[in-house]
């Protein structure tokens, strides 16, 4: 029987594969919205901040729960992701790039993998 990675090993194997499908396939999603064209563009009543804290918390969440063994390089790698993103979005026509929303995305994400982090505290402090 062939050992399993670290990183599997916190969720059945079947589990991590769709949290890991999960958080590409809402990367990918993200990346559409921030690259495609505006009038594909979700909206919603939160206005644009709000739009992209939720999108982004998400995203974080999800990589957390995803890579939870690897959880600073996912993050790091997520804030790069995002300032490449927003770089990208100066060769987009109809989208610009914005400090501001850099770092409201990058806060975000990273609240995302705080949120995670405090709910597996939660959990290890409760089985404890």
């Amino acid at each position: 029987m062939r050992a399993k990675p670290d990183d599997e090993l916190c969720y059945a194997s079947g589990m991590t594969t769709l949290l890991r499908l999960f958080a590409w396939l809402l990367a990918a999603a993200v990346t559409f919205a921030t690259l495609g064209p505006p009038r594909f563009r979700p909206h919603s009543p939160f206005g644009q901040d709000g739009e992209h804290s939720l999108a982004f918390i998400v995203v974080g969440l999800a990589f957390a729960f995803a890579y939870p063994r690897h959880r600073w390089t996912a993050m790091v790698i997520s804030v790069i992701a995002i300032g490449a993103l927003e770089l990208l979005q100066l060769a987009s026509p109809g989208r610009h790039a914005r400090l501001e929303d850099f770092v409201v995305d990058a806060l975000a994400t990273t609240t995302g993998f705080a949120l995670a982090a405090a709910l597996d505290w939660v959990k290890q402090w409760k089985l404890s």
